[in-house]
């Protein structure tokens, strides 16, 4: 193919393209006059051409059958143009709360329509306007045959969700043509409710990252019951009678003598890093995935964490300290990329944290006795230098491939044992 030819395919697709902006500015029109006033059908447009024929017909004739009819016609369509849309300013939508629940699952709407008016509503078209990316379908229609006077309809559905996220659902969209069927309306009842979709939890059966926190400074120890049986020593906390199947060393002689009956000495159970928090770096440069893989880790850590008897909190630049299960997973569910660069380390908690980044610079002024999970692209280099402390983590690969809501690749990651 010539040059010729190939500049005159380009000039003709340069000269066809401004077509679909004209249909589109068509269609938003005709969208603005529904939710305004109404937009005729198809049987209405044509009885409005059928109308002005009539009309004009009378007008060259001056038969005065045909202005009865023009006039008829005329009266009809009127009607049928005002009445859809006093109709619709009866209708009220109310939304019930929505309960939370975790990426994946289905999301349950529940919706009532009501008929404030005196008079029935027929084949009434309610479409409700799902929020942007909570699932993978933008919007869920129904037609309700009647709804009576001072009545309601109950419509509940189910949305699979497919991100993590605080969503708004804001209005529901009602329309009809009745009672002539000429003419079409549209209105957007107010429906405002919140939907939280809270991040993926791992279960994770161990994670050297939180199992080996404040190794550094104070070891754990007795921290389960293979291990108390099996203490000599340590803090008392109590002396209580004895029981049967007690380990023999944990029996306090002297006071069993003063008191004529065996006393059991109760050490205290005590875990290094008693309070430790989970901090997730929501600074500027993060990869989209990754940053949905970090906080996927920060919701699994935290769990993971209070399962292992740790007192844990999430810390994130946004909220501060944040501790209650229903506020660190709100608070997961709300969190995102900032936009803004900022020094996020200064506002860190003094004490240990479980640090996830994406900024290998970051690590070197952690508390001391802190862990960190740095996210690192498959072309960067898994070494990461941390000058002048001593400090353990994980450097995590990120995996594209979002529709994998299981993470296994994260999961099998957490659970590796950790590097010097």
């Amino acid at each position: 193919m010539s040059k010729n030819d190939m500049s005159s395919i380009s000039s003709d697709r340069k000269q066809r393209s401004p077509k679909p902006k004209k249909i589109s500015k068509i269609k938003r029109f005709f969208k603005w006059l529904e939710s305004r006033f109404a937009t005729p059908e198809f049987i209405g447009g044509m009885y409005t051409a059928l109308t002005l024929f009539f009309f004009m017909a009378a007008t060259n004739t001056l038969a005065g059958w045909l202005y009865v009819i023009s006039g008829v016609s005329l009266a009809l369509l009127i009607v049928g143009a005002v009445m859809p849309k006093r109709l619709l300013a009866e209708m009220v939508v109310v939304r019930s709360q929505i309960d939370p629940v975790s990426v994946g699952d289905d999301l349950w709407v529940d919706l009532t329509i009501q008929n404030t008016g005196r008079t029935e509503k027929r084949l009434l078209e309610v479409r409700d306007i799902l929020p942007e990316n909570l699932s993978n379908i933008l919007q869920q229609d129904m037609v309700i045959e009647l709804i009576a006077p001072l009545q309601e309809y109950h419509w509940t559905y189910e949305a699979k969700t497919a991100k993590r996220g605080v969503f708004l659902f804001r209005s529901t969209e009602i329309a009809t043509s009745s009672p002539l069927g000429l003419f079409r309306s549209r209105r957007a009842c107010p429906s405002g409710q919140k939907a939280i979709v809270y991040p993926t939890v791992l279960p994770l059966d161990l994670c050297p990252l939180v199992d080996q926190l404040g190794s550094e400074t104070s070891p754990r120890q007795y921290s389960d019951e293979h291990n108390y049986s099996n203490a000599t020593e340590g803090l008392t906390k109590t002396l209580r009678p004895y029981r049967w199947g007690d380990p023999t060393r944990l029996i306090h002689w002297r006071t069993s003598a003063k008191f004529g009956e065996l006393r059991v000495r109760e050490l205290e159970v005590t875990i290094g890093g008693q309070e430790v928090a989970i901090a997730l770096d929501n600074s500027v440069g993060w990869e989209p995935e990754a940053f949905e893989e970090a906080v996927v880790t920060a919701a699994s850590l935290y769990f993971y964490a209070q399962k292992s008897k740790l007192s844990v909190r999430l810390w994130t630049h946004d909220t501060g300290i944040v501790q209650s299960d229903r506020a660190v997973l709100e608070t997961l569910a709300a969190v995102n990329i900032s936009e803004k660069p900022a020094d996020i380390l200064k506002d860190l908690p003094d004490l240990p944290v479980v640090w996830l980044s994406h900024r290998n610079d970051s690590i070197a002024y952690l508390p001391f006795g802190s862990r960190w999970v740095l996210w690192q692209s498959s072309g960067q280099s898994s070494k990461v230098s941390v000058p002048n402390q001593r400090s353990l983590g994980l450097t995590i690969e990120t995996i594209l491939d979002t529709e994998d809501l299981s993470y296994k690749s994260l999961r099998s990651q957490l659970q590796e044992y950790l590097t010097l």
